[in-house]
């Protein structure tokens, strides 16, 4: 603190060199020693003692030892010389004002306040002001007669005044300095790892350096060395993404009491807490409970509930007591409240898992429950740990990307989201209230950094003591990148996923046979590929397998695929690209990206074209007067929204605006962009009752779910992977020639349009022979702009 600094040169106070030497006539009989003043001062402070050992003095007695001691601690005393203290001389008045003065004062009062005392004048220059500020902090008030007496020798009755009075100026700072104590605080965060922990891309089974927490724990140790007050947070979607996540879970099944590499990671890095992300759900809350019970940190998540009871599933906020030092060196604990919130969607989602068992609150509604819960436990900060997106500044309720909305909350403190695998700041430009430069969202310091481990979100805060609470004054936001030149990943986390990741490697290399086609999905969205045939060709030949000798099996079966890597999420390296030759298991994780199970639903013929109108949601609408370029892939569409059913033939006219949005709600009733759908060569029959092959994903939470009866009695769920049918495919067949069978197209665009869309730049080398696709030029972050002829 300020004041018990600046207390320090009171030293002198006690040293008083050059009091010696008085005689004893000018001494009375009840003055003051620099022993007794040193006693008299360290009682008074009511400091705590030590045992004397550690003074070097030798003539400070065994009794009066730890005072001085303490004295020396406190920076008060220096001593005659090393190894003496004198504590038996006398004070005068003088040396006693001038160097309290000294010790307390922090700025100089005017000459003119001791003109009140008649012998001012006596005193000598070079003390004037020193004494002018002793008058001024009222510690020097003189005697009845007006006069200072500067040259007398303090007697105790003196001291014990001069102490008072020095004591309560010294409080008097120290309170002050307490209340203006400031301290600067920094929260870090990551989200959406998705199993990349070391910095590997599995897919291309080689060293990245644009992924891995590896990566990114070189810029949190960074990070918390320019600043020691810090914690650290997960934002979610951390065990599931990679073919580690599925060795972990599907292959080499983590068992009871095994750390999963995700966690161990975590542990390895001193996480403070973690939220949980959507596809924490994905294999099931049996499997997660086993993930999280290892885990150094707290989980927390304040809208998952459980269905039987409405008690919080999980701990809905932790308060986190950490010890800070502030700008001036004292120490302090400060409570740091966190709480995290998932997409309610997760109902749907992960029905399989999740229906019966849990219930989700509202985001926004949650939130606002268990803030004031926090503050009553007593947190002086509050940070959100915010799996949803940031989303849009007009709410609407039941929105999946409610960020910005959690910003407006009173009582937040700082918000890391996630979810998106966008970047904050960079991102969400056009929103009200965003500070772009600072890293804030109506004022809150606010991180989105990015996915896989290629940013880490750093918050710093400042906080003041008012009174007895802290309060943060100012904050800003910022997210810091792993893409740069001679960054060493840490060896520790290496270290600490080393068997698991190893054990990933083995199993992404075993070969499953060959395909006579390259196989890439550059051109997924705008064109029927050989990516999506190889899924659509192997889901239909497993559920022909499995319906063998039933009456379903007679029933004719549509077979649903989409890109599911497609530059998603604005990342120009997410393509399928396998080149013919040998398949491997990574190049299946590389072809099904996620790890859905086979699913099917009975449908009738209205239904297949209702689905088909869902699924062209992901386009925009193309306006025949303009001439000049449009993009034809809505920017906020999921490519994995997009379904192609195999087994009818039809046409996309994306003139007319979509019927549905991307969610399946109705959009506009009257719109209708899919034409022409035809089953064996004729128009499709809209009674006719079709077997529709998809995952459990689209019919449990996505649109697919609006075609499943509420008895679920057209429905059936395998526990079999869509990736896994795939493998087996090829496993059965040996060697595959994929080829897109074009089952679908645009409806012709009006004459001078310009339709364009957005893929990685390196497609220019991949567009099919006689094709009506052009290549325009580069574009930004690795993509490249392509127009539809």
């Amino acid at each position: 603190m300020k004041g018990k600094f600046l207390t320090g040169t009171v030293a002198s106070l006690i040293l008083a060199a050059g009091l010696g030497g008085m005689t004893p006539a000018e001494a009375a009989k009840e003055s003051v020693t620099r022993g007794d003043y040193v006693v008299q001062l360290i009682k008074e402070l009511g400091v705590e003692l030590g045992d004397g050992s550690s003074i070097t003095f030798k003539d400070v007695s065994k009794e009066l030892a730890p005072y001085v001691e303490k004295a020396v601690e406190l920076n008060l005393i220096h001593g005659k010389s090393a190894d003496t203290f004198a504590p038996d001389e006398k004070l005068t008045r003088l040396h006693a004002f001038v160097i309290a003065a000294r010790g307390l004062a922090t700025e100089n009062a005017p000459l003119d306040v001791l003109n009140q005392f008649t012998d001012n004048a006596k005193i000598h220059a070079s003390h004037k002001q020193d004494m002018a500020n002793a008058a001024a902090l009222e510690i020097l008030n003189g005697f009845a007669d007006g006069t200072i007496s500067h040259t007398k020798i303090v007697t105790e009755q003196q001291m014990e005044l001069i102490v008072k009075r020095f004591v309560e100026q010294y409080n008097k700072e120290a309170v002050t300095d307490e209340d203006e104590a400031k301290v600067a605080l920094r929260i870090l965060g990551t989200s959406d790892i998705h199993t990349n922990l070391a910095n590997y891309n599995y897919y291309l089974d080689k060293d990245a350096k644009d992924v891995g927490l590896a990566n990114t724990a070189t810029l949190i140790d960074e990070a918390r060395n320019e600043n020691p007050n810090n914690l650290l947070f997960d934002n979610g979607d951390l065990i599931q993404g990679t073919p580690l996540g599925s060795y972990k879970a599907l292959e080499a099944t983590l068992k009871q009491g095994e750390v999963h590499p995700a966690v161990a990671a975590l542990n390895t890095l001193g996480y403070d807490a973690a939220t949980l992300g959507n596809h924490e759900f994905n294999y099931g809350l049996d499997y997660l409970n086993e993930v999280m019970d290892d885990a150094e940190y707290t989980w927390v998540n304040a809208n998952v509930r459980d269905a039987k009871t409405g008690d919080y599933y999980f701990e809905p906020y932790a308060i986190i007591e950490r010890e800070v030092v502030d700008e001036d060196g004292d120490k302090h604990v400060i409570k740091v409240g966190v709480t995290g919130i998932v997409p309610t969607q997760i109902l749907g989602w992960d029905a399989i898992h999740l229906t019966g068992k849990v219930t989700v609150d509202q985001p926004v509604d949650a939130l606002e429950k268990v803030i004031p819960d926090m503050e009553a436990a007593g947190a002086d900060v509050i940070v959100v740990l915010s799996h949803s997106g940031i989303g849009s500044d007009q709410n609407v309720q039941g929105n999946e990307n409610v960020g910005y909305q959690i910003t407006e909350l009173e009582g937040v403190d700082a918000v890391i989201t996630g979810h998106s695998h966008l970047q904050f700041p960079g991102d969400y430009k056009d929103l009200a209230n965003v500070d772009q430069e600072k890293g804030t969202i109506n004022g809150v310091p606010t991180v989105m950094p990015g996915a896989y481990g290629s940013h880490l979100g750093v918050i710093d805060l400042e906080l003041e003591l008012e009174g007895d609470e802290w309060v943060v004054t100012d904050g800003t936001g910022e997210i810091r990148s792993i893409n740069r030149e001679g960054l060493v990943p840490s060896k520790d986390v290496l270290d600490a996923v080393k068997e698991a990741h190893e054990g990933t490697l083995e199993y992404i290399r075993r070969a499953v046979g060959e395909t006579a086609a390259p196989i890439n999905s550059y051109f997924g969205l705008v064109q029927d590929t050989a990516a999506i045939e190889i899924i659509t060709q192997a889901q239909t030949w497993f559920i022909q397998d499995q319906l063998k000798g039933t009456a379903d099996a007679e029933l004719p079966m549509l077979s649903a695929g989409a890109p599911f890597k497609a530059g998603s999420r604005d990342n120009a390296s997410d393509y399928t690209n396998i080149p013919a030759g040998p398949l491997a298991i990574k190049n299946m994780a590389d072809i099904y990206h996620y790890d859905n199970t086979v699913a099917t639903v009975k449908v009738t013929g209205a239904d297949v074209i209702e689905w088909l109108e869902m699924a062209a949601g992901v386009f925009a609408t193309i306006d025949p007067a303009k001439t000049e370029e449009q993009n034809i892939i809505d920017p906020e569409a999921r490519s994995y929204n997009f379904d192609v059913l195999d087994g009818v033939t039809y046409e996309i006219d994306v003139t007319s605006p979509a019927k549905y949005d991307r969610r399946g709600n109705v959009a506009d009733e009257s719109a209708n962009r899919i034409k022409n759908v035809q089953f064996d060569g004729k128009p499709i029959d809209l009674s006719q009752e079709f077997l529709i092959i998809v995952n459990n994903y689209r019919v449990g939470g996505s649109y697919g779910a609006q075609f499943v009866k509420p008895d679920q009695s057209n429905l059936t769920v395998y526990a079999h992977e869509n990736r896994q049918a795939i493998i087996d495919y090829i496993i059965e067949k040996g060697t595959i020639n994929p080829q897109a069978n074009n089952n679908w197209k645009f409806v012709d665009f009006p004459a001078n349009t310009k339709v364009v869309f957005q893929t990685a730049d390196v497609a220019k080398d991949y567009i099919p022979e006689g094709s009506n696709i052009e290549y325009i030029g580069p574009s930004a972050n690795g993509f490249g702009k392509f127009q539809l002829k």
